[in-house]
């Protein structure tokens, strides 16, 4: 469970860019994050892993407090917490192994993950993710020789590896095309409804949210404006609460 409470970013320069978010997201949840350029997605996001520190509030993960957590304690809790990024965030020249196997470090002593010391039951969580994102035959290639979705597909990889049951995805398929787009966000599903992970994804594209969600939060100048159901996400409400422009990004353009 993921838990907002009276949560506030505000930036060096006074931009608020969260205002006072309350939210629980339960555990098992598709939630996609929608609302235009600016309006607070990727810091509502990064908030979640304390990539981005908050200014006032509190966010808890399964009832522990992130935000207060100490160094050690931060990198527990973030063991159950993977996150998956626009540009793939992969050491590019290193194998799909490698990249993916990385994925166990928050669960080994910094000299053992300085020397990449695994176990073989680390390895064989590899060979498991990679069948489960369809590149078991991948697994020795260097990243950079695979396509845009299959770097984004060892990207999902790492986070089963790494055993999070919390999945955030920024922007996942932004620079994807359409076909790729949807083969990754059938993925995440599967990831969420196979192995009940709590998904929670930015998204451009409302037709993607409306497909893929069992919840939508619409965020505008940093506010929850729309929190609902698939369902609920009319064309009517969106424009109400974001105008039309809203409508003409559900291309998935950035």
């Amino acid at each position: 469970m993921i838990q907002f409470e009276n949560v506030t970013k505000t930036y060096n320069n006074g931009v608020k860019g969260l205002k006072n978010i309350n939210l629980t997201i339960n555990d098992g949840e598709f939630v996609s994050v929608i609302g235009l350029s600016g309006a607070g997605k990727s810091t509502l996001l990064r908030s979640i892993n304390r990539l981005n520190e908050i200014t006032e509030g509190n966010i808890n993960i399964d009832g522990a407090s992130i935000t207060k957590a100490n160094k050690r304690d931060l990198r527990r809790i973030r063991r159950n917490i993977g996150m998956i990024f626009q540009h793939f965030n992969l050491v590019k020249k290193s194998s799909v192994q490698k990249n993916i196997i990385s994925g166990r470090l928050g669960y080994y002593s910094t000299l053992k993950s300085i020397f990449g010391i695994f176990s073989k039951e680390d390895y064989a969580l590899v060979n498991d993710a990679l069948g489960r994102v369809g590149l078991a035959d991948k697994l020795h290639s260097r990243s950079d020789e695979l396509s845009g979705g299959q770097q984004q597909r060892v990207s999902i990889a790492r986070t089963l590896v790494q055993q999070a049951s919390i999945i955030l995805a920024d922007e996942p398929v932004a620079s994807l095309d359409p076909i790729t787009t949807q083969k990754i966000m059938k993925d995440l599903k599967k990831i969420n409804q196979e192995l009940n992970h709590t998904v929670v994804i930015n998204l451009h594209s409302v037709d993607l949210a409306r497909e893929f969600s069992s919840r939508i939060i619409g965020l505008r100048d940093g506010e929850v404006v729309f929190d609902g159901t698939a369902a609920e996400a009319t064309d009517e409400v969106l424009t109400s609460i974001y105008g039309a422009d809203i409508l003409k990004q559900t291309e998935g353009v950035a």
